[in-house]
């Protein structure tokens, strides 16, 4: 079996309404995760696989070098090589399964669990937003919410918004992306969300390699602490007990070797491999392999309007079944793929579409009146030690491009960096 053609696809698929609320308004480059890459494998033997990359948010994007590599050879062969990219890497799995008359999983190792664990995503927003986004969560089968707490916002009156929705077993894990920044600002703030028992599991709430500001949150809370994989180094972070559970994504070869050593040190984790059906598929056949994958996984499937599927993903008790047909086991939509497509004179010379971000002033309002201005990533600025971590009351006010030069001289300068005001209101 040799591989005979490559295409790759660009296609924008549209968020759901709120989401696509929620990922413009926030400080945060989500909205650009609609844009995806479909590469399509056939095979000299007429066999036809599938792969899928997040353009703007993955390991490694498939190249024409790739692509040109793998032509002429067989996809078994090429089909562990992580440098491949998502998309690439997943279609040739896909192929070598249609033609050996075998699901993935069997190509990946032993099934241990025929259904994968799966939870609702989303990047911050407003109170009634992450209640509304909990609310279908539910409505669609799902058992976990993982979100993003921030600065901007009251993580207590969030969480607060979301436990009034949801039922007694649902569980949220929060990510502050070390926005917490040290155990000293970290375990109050943890220590208000322990009233509320939906709060599962935090993942980076301060640096991962804050090892000795880590292990007294750990001491501190009852509470699962999660942190990407290899930050500390895994040997330390095992020997420190730095964490409950790890973060694990990349390609196929490295997830496996994440998986096992994790397994080795019977630490849980969530697969975070994000993307829209295909990718969703893809997941669940490495998750139904690895024993610790027992955390649900984080593809941010529930962002898109379409799953590109002729049967879109179905999660019941939280959980997603693993398909047993050849390959990934999945059909793909062809049609939504065309309806989807993005015209080739809309690609940048390296083959993507850069969606536009619309012009906002997003600032940040604190009960005493100060406030800050913002345009461009404000959480660096943050995590770098300006401003307040977490303030009771604070909220994002948000002010569109009106067309006056001192709208223009305010997004400016926030866009250098964050300015630090007096709110004067809207």
């Amino acid at each position: 079996m040799k591989v005979v053609d490559v295409e790759r696809i660009i296609v924008e698929v549209p968020f759901t309404p709120r989401q696509q609320e929620i990922t413009t308004q926030s400080v945060s480059t989500v909205y650009n995760w609609s844009v995806l890459e479909l590469c399509k494998v056939t095979a000299d033997t007429g066999h036809v696989g599938w792969g899928e990359t997040v353009s703007h948010y993955t390991y490694g994007r498939v190249t024409e070098k790739g692509a040109a590599r793998v032509m002429g050879q067989s996809p078994a062969k090429l089909m562990n090589d992580d440098s491949l990219g998502s998309g690439l890497q997943m279609a040739l799995f896909d192929v070598v399964g249609k033609i050996m008359e075998v699901p993935v999983y069997e190509l990946l190792g032993t099934k241990v669990r025929d259904a994968t664990p799966i939870s609702w995503w989303s990047i911050d927003a407003s109170p009634e937003n992450w209640a509304a986004e909990a609310s279908d969560a539910v409505k669609n089968g799902y058992t976990s919410f993982k979100n993003k707490p921030r600065p901007w916002w009251d993580i207590v009156t969030q969480v607060d918004a979301v436990s009034k929705v949801i039922p007694p077993d649902f569980k949220l894990d929060l990510d502050p992306n070390s926005s917490l920044r040290d155990a000293e600002t970290a375990i109050p703030v943890m220590k208000k969300l322990e009233k509320y028992s939906n709060v599962a599991i935090y993942e980076s709430p301060i640096p991962q390699e804050d090892i000795a500001g880590n292990k007294q949150i750990r001491e501190a809370i009852d509470r699962q602490v999660a942190m990407h994989f290899g930050s500390p180094p895994y040997t330390t972070g095992i020997r420190e007990g730095v964490c409950d559970g790890f973060v694990i994504g990349g390609g196929k070869s490295t997830v496996m070797r994440q998986g096992a050593l994790s397994a080795e040190a019977d630490m849980p984790f969530w697969l975070q491999i994000v993307g829209n059906g295909l990718t969703t598929t893809w997941t669940a056949h490495i998750g139904s392999v690895l024993t610790h994958a027992t955390w649900p996984a984080i593809t941010c499937i529930n962002l898109y309007s379409h799953h590109l599927l002729k049967q879109p993903v179905e999660v019941v008790n939280g959980c997603q079944k693993v398909p047993d047909g050849p390959g990934l086991g999945v059909e793909v939509d062809e049609e939504a793929v065309e309806k989807y497509r993005v015209p080739e004179e809309k690609l940048d010379a390296e083959g993507i579409h850069v969606h536009a971000h619309p012009e906002i002033i997003k600032t940040v309002v604190y009960p005493d009146g100060n406030c800050i201005h913002m345009a461009g990533d404000g959480l660096s600025y943050f995590n770098a030690g300006n401003g307040e971590a977490q303030v009771e009351g604070a909220r994002l006010e948000l002010r569109f491009n009106d067309g006056s030069a001192e709208w223009a001289d305010l997004f400016k300068r926030a866009q250098e960096q964050p300015v630090p005001d007096r709110w004067q209101g809207r």
